[in-house]
């Protein structure tokens, strides 16, 4: 355990969020999600709910201030619905930690797929609800300029 650290961050995770760059995105995935068939970077962090996770990255990292949209989630496929509860709770989270951050573009099933590939690392969730899938774009944190 480290001070500061949530312990749902696992020290693999840890790993994959000290080593992203800024713009680089991470994919919070549902229990259900074809992970392996998208990413050869997948991290289990079974049992643990995404709203868990949401939190304890967001200690650590900041989300891309330079993009309209530093997260996104998949939309509903033709004929079903979405919960707005599941937005509402990662979106309260993520104000809690990054204020004035935009609500989550909702992308297609099949872009969210393409994304999925083009992504850092995909973290497999114990998260069990419907299209709770999230992805996050890294940003930078700001750096004080010290002279030499």
């Amino acid at each position: 355990m480290l001070i500061g650290v949530a312990p749902v961050i696992s020290p693999e995770l840890l790993n994959v969020l000290f080593r992203m760059g800024h713009g680089d995105e991470l994919v919070l995935a549902d229990a259900f999600f074809p992970a392996d068939s998208f990413n050869s970077r997948v991290i289990r962090a079974d049992g643990i709910r995404i709203l868990a996770l949401l939190d304890g990255i967001l200690s650590l990292i900041n989300l891309d201030s330079y993009v309209p949209y530093p997260t996104a989630m998949m939309e509903a496929s033709p004929g079903d619905s979405l919960d707005p509860g599941i937005e509402a709770s990662y979106q309260a989270m993520i104000e809690r930690r990054w204020p004035g951050t935009p609500a989550p573009e909702r992308i297609e099933r099949f872009a969210f797929y393409e994304r999925t590939k083009k992504a850092y690392a995909v973290v497999m969730t114990g998260e069990t609800v419907k299209y709770g899938n999230l992805i996050l774009k890294k940003g930078v944190i700001p750096v004080k300029n010290v002279s030499a």
